[in-house]
C-alpha cells in the first residue's frame, strides 16, 4: 500500500504546482457549469491536487483557484438562465413535463427560501449546477446571488483543499517512520468523504422538507 500511495503522490507532485492549481480551478468551473457537474469530478480533482500541496501558499492558491473556478461556472449558469431561462422553461414544458414541473417547483422554493437556498445548494449534488440557472431566470439580482454563493464556495473550497493537504501531509510525515502510513492517508480521505456524504444527506433531507412544505402551501392557497 505504501509503495502504491507513494508512487501516486510522487506522480501528482511531479506536476508543476501552478499547473495543478490551474487544472483544479478549471475542473471546478466545468463542474459547476450547467449539467457538466454530472460528468466532471471536480471534487476528486481538488482533493488529488491538494494531496501534493507541501506549503501553505500553494494551499491558499488552490483555495483561490477553486473559488474563482466555481464562481465562473456558476456565473455561466446564471447568465444562461438570465438570457434563455424562459425559452428553457417553455421547451421543458413542451418536451419534458416532469422536468418543467421540477423547474417551477424549484423556482417557488428559491423565491421563498432565497439566499439560504443558494448557499446550501453548493453542497448538494446536481443542485449546485442547476440552481444558478434557475436563479438567473428569476428576478434575483446577480449581486445578491454572488453575496450568497461566494461564502458557500469559500467554505467548500477550504474544506476540500484542507482535507487533501492534511491527508497528504500526514503521509509524508509518517512514511519514513511508520509502516502502513498509506492506510492512514486513505483513512483520512475516507473519513472526510464519509463526513461530506453525511452532511449532504442531512442538508438534502432538510431542503426537501422545505420544498414539500412549499408545495403544500401552494395547494392550500
Amino acid at each position: 500500500m505504501d509503495d502504491i500511495i507513494g508512487g501516486f503522490l510522487d506522480a501528482v507532485a511531479s506536476i508543476d504546482p501552478l499547473l495543478r492549481t490551474i487544472v483544479a480551478g478549471i475542473a471546478m468551473m466545468l463542474e459547476t457549469s450547467v449539467l457538466l457537474g454530472l460528468v466532471v469530478p471536480g471534487d476528486t480533482i481538488v482533493i488529488v491536487a491538494a494531496l501534493a500541496v507541501e506549503a501553505w501558499p500553494w494551499w491558499l492558491a488552490l483555495i483561490g483557484a477553486v473559488v474563482v473556478g466555481a464562481l465562473a461556472g456558476e456565473s455561466i449558469g446564471f447568465a444562461i438562465g438570465h438570457w434563455l431561462g424562459p425559452k428553457i422553461d417553455t421547451w421543458l414544458a413542451r418536451r419534458w413535463p416532469k422536468a418543467s414541473a421540477q423547474w417551477r417547483r424549484t423556482e417557488r422554493y428559491l423565491a421563498r427560501r432565497g439566499g439560504p437556498a443558494i448557499f446550501l445548494s453548493r453542497f448538494l449534488p446536481v443542485a449546485h449546477s442547476l440552481v444558478p440557472l434557475i436563479v438567473g431566470a428569476s428576478a434575483m439580482p446577480y449581486r445578491r446571488f454572488l453575496a450568497w454563493t461566494i461564502p458557500a464556495c469559500v467554505v467548500w473550497a477550504a474544506a476540500y483543499a484542507s482535507a487533501g493537504w492534511l491527508a497528504g501531509g500526514t503521509y509524508r510525515e509518517l512514511a519514513d517512520q511508520l509502516h502502513g502510513a498509506g492506510y492512514i492517508m486513505v483513512a483520512v480521505v475516507a473519513a472526510f468523504i464519509l463526513l461530506v456524504w453525511a452532511a449532504k444527506r442531512v442538508i438534502g433531507r432538510f431542503e426537501a422538507r422545505h420544498m414539500v412544505d412549499d408545495d403544500d402551501e401552494d395547494a392550500a392557497s
